[in-house]
Parts: C-alpha cells; structure tokens; sequence
C-alpha cells in the first residue's frame, strides 16, 4: 500500500516562556546569559517562546529579536501580542504568532480540568515522553534519563525517578508530584522547574513529594 509523502500528527513538545519586562538589550542580554548560567542542560541552545504581554514600550523587533539570538536561544515563536504593527513585524520576521493555553489561578478548581487519571504499568524508557492531558498521571514502575513525564495535573511515580517530571503543564499551580525515589534530571510544576543539581542531596533516592508555595518548588518528605 502507497504511503503519502508526509502526515501531520499532534504532539507535545517542551518549551520554556520567557516573559520579558524590558526592553532594554542589555538587561535582557545579561538576564537570559544568567539563567543559562544557572541551568545550561536544560537552557543551552534552547527552543523557547518569547512572551510579551507584559511591555508596555514601543519595541524594535530588529534589534529586540538581535539580542534574544545573541543568547544562543533559538526562538519558535512570540505570545502575548496586541499591539497590531509589532505583531506584523513579528510576522514579517518569519516567526509565528502564537496562543498560550490558560493559566489556572488559584481560586480556579483543579476539578473543573482534571477528569481523570492516567497510568502506565510499565517502565518509562529513555527517548519516550508521555503526556496526560488534562489528567493525573500514574508510572508504576521506573523512570529512565532521557524519559519525559508531562501531566496538566499530578504526577505519582512508584519506582526510581531518573528522567523528567512536569507536573500542572496547562498551568494548574496546586499540582504535585509523589516519587518513591527521586533523582530526577528535571522537575517542573506549573512551569516553575528545578534541575537535579539544585537539589537537596538529603532528598535524593528517597520518597518525596513536591508542590508549588508561594510559587516556589518546595520539596517535602512523603513517609
């Protein structure tokens, strides 16, 4: 049987949103370089979405798009546009105007998204992302590097923990992630992430429960 030439499928894809307040090079220069800084497995070279919702000056995108790429980040797109000349000038860049899902507050009810719950009876392995879309998300078994969890709400994983876990991806903050024992590459709550070498070396290889307080990740012992 003949195959077309492509196919378009649905997929989940991990990207970090920077939410820029000013528009001043240098600041943004030195803002991002030190984030990466901090966290260069995860941040170096990068796809990430710029989110400009929240500039009120009149930007040049020349030289405003310059400074992200001098960064090393590779851009795949710009959210939180209103303003109707910058969102041509975005266009005419060859970059694409995107919309984000919604940010759940905190007055927001976690059953009014969360409908069911997902589980894999099966170790995850390295290269494999799963993704429980408006649901908890269950791994009985473990988790290999190089393996992706992704939950819009919590995440429970009974076994090791070795890849990456995003918990509350569609923004739910009161999402949490329950591990038996923890030594994660990455883990995230409503985009708030913590990579393994910010970690507490008390909390590693033991069972854990993370949660988000004052939009910090606070990690807590589960027994």
């Amino acid at each position: 049987m003949s195959k077309t030439p492509i196919e378009f499928k649905g997929s989940i894809f991990t990207l970090s949103v920077i939410h820029v307040h000013d528009v001043k090079p240098d600041a943004i220069r030195q803002a991002i370089e030190k984030k990466v800084a901090q966290a260069p497995e995860f941040l170096k070279d990068a796809p990430v979405v710029i989110n400009v919702s929240n500039i009120e000056q009149n930007i040049c995108w020349k030289e405003f798009s310059k400074t992200i790429l001098s960064t090393g980040l590779h851009v795949v797109g710009i959210s939180g546009c209103s303003d109707v000349k910058l969102k041509q000038a975005i266009i005419n860049s060859g970059l694409p105007l995107l919309t984000e899902g919604k940010i759940l507050k905190h007055n927001d009810t976690a059953s009014s998204i969360i409908k069911e719950t997902r589980c894999i009876h099966m170790p995850v392995r390295s290269g494999q992302q799963i993704y429980a879309q408006n649901s908890d998300l269950i791994v009985i078994g473990s988790v290999n590097a190089g393996a992706e969890l992704i939950a819009d709400g919590n995440i429970h994983i009974y076994g090791t923990m070795r890849g990456r876990a995003l918990a509350g991806a569609s923004g739910n903050t009161d999402s949490q992630i329950f591990c038996t024992s923890f030594f994660p590459e990455l883990i995230s709550i409503a985009g708030q992430y913590c990579l393994n070498d910010q970690i507490p070396t008390e909390y590693l290889y033991k069972s854990i429960r993370l949660c988000l307080q004052n939009g910090t990740i606070t990690i807590h012992p589960l027994i």
